[in-house]
């Protein structure tokens, strides 16, 4: 299997999953902040639109054609 079509697989995935649940929202830990004895800690909040998914899966069916003609050839 050739890393383009790989990519094109993942692309296509993902666009399908964030679009099937309007968007993806997910969080990621951020910097512990220490104030005196306080500790606390951060979270960074990231949204993918639906729009996103749609140019991933636009962008791996491109990829994929790509392949298929190049191959072809």
């Amino acid at each position: 299997m050739n890393p383009r079509r790989l990519i094109a697989g993942i692309l296509i995935t993902l666009g399908i999953v964030v679009l099937a649940y309007s968007g993806l929202r997910f969080s990621t830990p951020g910097r512990p902040v220490d104030v005196g004895p306080i500790h606390v800690e951060t979270t960074h909040s990231h949204y993918i639109p639906p729009v996103g998914g749609a140019l991933a899966l636009i962008g791996g069916i491109v990829l994929l054609a790509l392949g298929n003609r190049k191959e072809s050839r």
